[in-house]
């Protein structure tokens, strides 16, 4: 077994409502419950603010394969940052390109999907990749 890590990003009791409601901007805050409202939807469970800034549904222990250290993190989550959204989904991109083809317009990493506002992309290709993402190890 692993060691344990303590990170500092952990899950918090601060409310996310109040955090996005903090957002100035009227069409990312709309667009945050938007997201909101659909990964609770997907998950059927709560959101849990990690940190100050990422919002986080679910949680797992991920072990790194190269160090062995484990660390708990949220399955699923995203950030209403300033210049884009971060969603954090794990899946294979290559695996579920299809679906990005039909997504519209982001951008991808590692473990993220930018999107600079929602009506720039399809939603019912977005609820797709958040429930591949959510039921999914990476895959």
């Amino acid at each position: 077994m692993g060691k344990l890590v303590e990170i500092k990003t952990k899950a918090n009791e601060s409310s996310v409502s109040d955090f996005l409601n903090a957002i100035l901007d009227e069409e990312k805050r709309k667009d945050s419950y938007d997201i909101l409202q659909l990964m609770e939807k997907v998950t059927k469970e709560k959101a849990k603010l990690w940190g100050k800034s990422l919002i986080g549904f679910g949680q797992y222990r991920y072990k790194s394969p190269a160090t062995g250290r484990e660390v708990d993190w949220f399955k699923i989550g995203f950030s209403p940052r300033k210049a884009n959204f971060s969603l954090h989904l794990i899946f294979d991109a290559k695996k579920h390109e299809d679906l990005l083809k039909k997504l519209g317009k982001h951008k991808m990493s590692v473990g993220c999907l930018y999107i600079t506002k929602l009506l720039d992309v399809d939603m019912k290709v977005l609820e797709e990749l958040i429930h591949v993402a959510y039921n999914s190890k990476g895959e």
